[in-house]
């Protein structure tokens, strides 16, 4: 009977445990040998088995930080262990995979909050000889000891920002133990039993007849069970097994749970690092299915599985037969875990086509679960960019983090702004990386919102960011909370069950529509502008090299270059990972996308021109592969001319009709009247007479951004409590004043280290003021806005998201209004009222904000980690104003935005190869089929209307059919003359394949 207070009986329970556990290996021997190769990169076995060796010691340190170094380690197993279990003990406070004839058989991590210093080496005998990798890095990238360690599943991280000292390589690793170890599995097995339940009569709120049956009985076996009397270990044992089998009486909450390892394709590691982490992580996940049987693992990322291929393939095959067997799951669909703010809409559709493709081509099957946990946030285009792939089901976990609001479910259904539907569920444990704890369990079925509707709920469990998975501690622990008392009903199986059950729960879900804004990270959509700026130049480089290419091809005057654009796709969508391009990164990660970014753009212009070279002779003529016919001023050759050209075709010179002035310093041409003063401020913009400021514009102005946490990631809501203006332009000058062109340049010091040279440009017939800065930026922690107060007035403003726009407040009359205070753009930003707007073009940032009458474009920050060198350099950064009249669509402002972005390119040619009769309906995408010659045309209806367009292609073709995004054909469509004709939406995407 227990007759002493319960805290000093819990005391006890939980230092008999600690004495069960410290049993589980009753020995140990040392290595007969030991030795380890001289420091190196990252190579592979075969290759280091001809480095020199030499003797190593236990309790020796080795470093820098990413060195590898490869261990030889043999030893001899006692004759008294002889059928007994086995493990090697590894512990060098990093990183490290264990090779046994040649092949990596688990990963061993120490450092990082992850403990996995032991692997199963089965009942071996006589000498065993090991190879061990180790790499001079913890979990999450830095060697122990790191004095503040991130947690990326809760809100207590916290870190000096000014401190860029904490991306400094740091302490070696060292090696602190490195043996065989005999494994008791009777010690084992109770020290588990008991483990579970001390912590559940740990827990609060249990029924109070349980409890205290609980801690009365797990008193009972303190008294019963003697270390040293293996004769009281059975009965000591049938207190625990009768306490385990209390199960849960009626209903309870049931908890599917499905291990994870989530690695991130990069972060505070290079991508290089991504690749062993893969060959560690899962080589620990398939050991543990070995050992058990009812282990599910679910893992995502197309280019994972082909690095993996690549690195390991004996691993990678061994991988294929658990997913064969149904144990491994493979998820996802898309070529990495992508952010879904700042890639562009057909950049969205390649992560899947190559994605699905490349899933089904190695396992037989596409994925239904889109697994996008760690994503900062969701554009409204989502759903019906999924349905398109063949995915009805998306898994995340973000939105538990919210600054603001909670979403109002777990289990619902979101849909898109064209109404596309796909069932979402959102873990209530609020943590991808979840230990499968009781605490864990029971918070999990508290927290869930949605009992009324379904009675079960998603665990992702398992070591993650920087990869792992569960641990064999967690799978036991699952094992003995399968069904007990006081815990939900735990069942490990795959994700694509629980969304069968979820399915016939929610017959009719609750629905969420249009954009997933996420609270958070808002800083993401301007840090490393550098990036940002690489990757929108592969986007629109890989554009018009697929649509000459295309066109080339179906002329018959080349041949389509299908694999190396496909390789170059590849490259760019990896670099889309949420933690490149969101800017979240280390240094190496972004010098690594610089030198990608740089490839793509090279080889891309070399195949378009290669392709243009092809469509014909003659004079140059300015070239068109944007989908909107354009009047504008060129420059080339050294000489300004105005040019006319069709949508994805060859134009002509023409007459524009109109002259661009420069008197004192207001620029001036037919449609615009821009005035500025000395200091580079626009203090008047009259569009066809109508006054389209409120106050001075093209304002810079600078804040102090010092989150308190995930510097840079986030921009915090009290930044704009310190903003203030710069003091302006302090020298100006005239460039260019011809009849085609005028040009003024401004001189902006910011701060002491910074200056800003930026030139004011409009051209004859032009309806945009165009502003180009060339940025040297040396500040720390501060965000470089421009400023635009408006002469309009509406609740909302419209951002371009990918195929499509979204609407977001201008007021602060909610917690999810005052949310918004930073917002992710692509191509331009406007605010209008009934007859007149102004819109904000911005080709290559993606940050914005609009409060009242006010819109702001961020053009820079300065965070300082994890990259203390974070956006320091020079920037080229462009942005326009096009006042209007109307509403933005019928303003044209999605062309404007467009034609802005891509300048015209010069050839020898004529003609005009592909146009829509509609303006709403876009021809964004031009390209040849994977599987064939077929043609691929690829639509969106830009303006949230409906219709019916003709779409007119000046290419041989002799049938139209829709297909889905990977090219799955469909409905026959009507071809004539040419000509085809769509009926189409509001924000429908569209795809069409032709036949010659």
């Amino acid at each position: 009977m227990v007759n002493r207070r319960a805290d000093q009986t819990r005391a006890r329970i939980a230092q008999t445990a600690s004495r069960v556990r410290s049993l589980a290996y009753p020995a140990a021997v040392a290595p007969d040998e030991l030795l380890v190769s001289e420091a190196t990169g990252r190579i592979p076995l075969e290759q280091a088995r001809h480095l020199p060796y030499r003797p190593a010691e236990i309790g020796e340190a080795f470093g820098p930080q990413w060195a590898t170094y490869w261990f030889r380690l043999a030893a001899t197993v006692p004759e008294a262990w002889a059928g007994r279990p086995v493990e090697l003990v590894w512990d060098s406070g990093c990183e490290a995979t264990l090779y046994r004839g040649g092949e990596p058989v688990q990963g061993l991590v120490k450092g990082g909050g992850y403990d996995r210093t032991t692997a199963p080496l089965g009942t071996p005998s006589g000498r065993v000889e090991l190879e061990l990798e180790m790499a001079c890095n913890d979990l999450m990238g830095l060697p122990d000891p790191f004095p503040v360690r991130r947690d990326r599943t809760g809100r207590t991280w916290q870190e000096p920002a000014d401190d860029r000292s904490l991306r400094a390589p740091r302490a070696p690793a060292r090696l602190a133990r490195a043996g065989l170890a005999l494994l008791d599995t009777e010690a084992w097995d109770m020290a588990w039993d008991l483990e579970a339940l001390r912590r559940l009569s740990d827990e609060p709120g249990l029924d109070p007849s349980w409890a205290g049956r609980l801690l009365a009985e797990l008193d009972r076996f303190a008294r019963t069970w003697v270390a040293g009397d293996r004769a009281t270990w059975p009965e000591a044992r049938a207190i625990l097994g009768d306490l385990l089998a209390h199960r849960n009486a009626g209903s309870a909450h049931e908890v599917t749970a499905i291990g994870h390892a989530h690695i991130d394709t990069a972060w505070l590691w290079p991508l290089a690092e991504t690749r062993r982490k893969i060959v560690r992580s899962w080589a620990s996940q398939l050991a543990l299915m070995d050992r058990y049987p009812e282990h599910r693992f679910a893992a995502s990322s197309a280019q994972h599985y082909a690095w993996l291929e690549q690195d390991a393939p004996a691993l990678y095959e061994r991988l294929r037969e658990r997913v064969r067997e149904g144990r491994w799951e493979v998820v996802g669909g898309s070529w990495v875990e992508p952010d879904l703010n700042l890639p562009s809409g057909e950049s969205l559709v390649r992560q899947l086509l190559y994605g699905q493709r490349d899933l089904q081509a190695r396992f037989g099957a596409r994925c239904r679960e889109f697994w996008t946990p760690d994503t900062f946030g969701y554009n409204g285009q989502v759903p019906q960019i999924l349905r398109g792939a063949g995915i009805d089901r998306f898994l995340t976990q973000k939105l538990s983090w919210n600054q603001f609001t909670e979403p109002p479910h777990h289990s619902f259904a979101w849909a898109g702004i064209d109404g596309s539907r796909v069932l979402v569920h959102m873990p209530p444990a609020d943590t991808y990386n979840a230990e499968l704890s009781i605490a864990e369990l029971r918070a999990s079925a508290a927290r869930f919102k949605d009992h009324d509707r379904t009675a079960g709920s998603l665990l992702v469990f398992g070591h993650g960011d920087g990869g792992g998975g569960p641990t064999a501690e967690m799978l036991e622990m699952a094992r003995r909370a399968g069904d007990l008392q006081g815990v939900p009903r735990v069942q490990l199986a795959p994700t694509s069950e629980f969304f069968d059950r979820l399915e016939e729960d929610l017959a009719e879900p609750r629905a969420i529509e249009g954009e997933l804004y996420f609270e958070y990270h808002r800083g993401t959509y301007t840090s490393q502008a550098r990036t940002k700026r690489g990757n929108r130049a592969g986007e629109r480089l890989l554009h018009e090299a697929e649509a000459a290419a295309a066109i080339a091809h179906r002329l018959g005057r080349a041949d389509y270059p299908a694999q190396e654009l496909r390789d170059l796709w590849q490259t760019l969508l990896l670099n889309q990972f949420h933690d490149i391009l969101p800017g979240s990164s280390i240094r190496e990660v972004y010098e690594d996308a610089e030198r990608d970014h740089a490839r793509v753009a090279t080889r891309a212009a070399e195949l378009r021109d290669a392709a243009i070279a092809a469509l014909g002779d003659g004079e140059p003529a300015p070239l068109n592969l944007t989908p909107f016919a354009r009047e504008e001023i060129v420059e080339h050759d050294g000489a300004l001319r105005a040019v006319r050209a069709p949508p994805y075709g060859f134009g002509a010179p023409a007459e524009l009709g109109d002259s661009a002035t420069l008197e004192g310093l207001t620029l001036a041409n037919r449609h615009l009247s821009a005035t500025f003063d000395e200091r580079g401020r626009l203090t008047s913009l009259l569009h066809d007479g109508r006054e389209a400021l409120a106050d001075p514009s093209n304002v810079l102005e600078l804040s102090d951004d010092r989150p308190v946490a995930y510097d840079a990631w986030e921009i915090e809501p009290y930044a704009d409590d310190t903003r203030r203006a710069l003091p302006g332009a302090h020298a100006h000058r005239v460039v260019t004043e011809t009849p085609e062109r005028v040009e003024l340049a401004f001189e902006h010091r910011i701060g002491e280290r910074s200056k800003l040279d930026q030139l004011v440009r409009l051209d004859a017939g032009a309806r945009r003021l165009e502003i180009r800065n060339r940025i040297v930026w040396r500040e720390r922690h501060a965000l470089l806005q421009a400023a635009f107060p408006l002469a309009v007035r509406s609740p909302r403003a419209t951002y371009e998201m990918q195929f499509g726009a979204a609407e977001r407040p201008t007021h602060a009359n909610t917690q999810a209004d005052a949310a918004q205070f930073e917002v992710p753009a692509h191509r331009f930003g406007d605010l209008s009222e009934h007859g007149f707007g102004v819109a904000l073009l911005t080709p290559d940032t993606h940050g914005m904000s609009c409060h009242g009458s006010t819109m702001r474009i961020s053009l820079l920050r300065a965070p300082t980690d994890p990259d203390p060198e974070a956006d320091q350099g020079e920037h080229e950064i462009a942005y326009a104003l096009m006042p209007h009249r109307g509403g933005w669509q019928e303003a044209g402002v999605v062309a404007e935005a467009r034609t802005f972005a891509e300048p015209l390119l010069h050839a020898a040619g004529a003609g005009a190869f592909a146009a829509v009769d509609e303006p709403a309906l876009v021809l964004d995408t031009i390209k040849r089929a994977e599987d064939s010659d077929s043609l691929i045309l690829r639509l969106y209806e830009a303006h949230g209307g409906r219709g019916t367009a003709r779409v007119r292609v000046a290419l041989p073709c002799s049938r139209a059919c829709r297909t889905d995004l990977l090219e799955g054909e469909g409905e026959e469509l009507r071809l004539r003359d040419g000509a085809i004709e769509v009926a189409y939406g509001p924000w429908e995407l569209i795809t069409i394949a032709l036949r010659v």
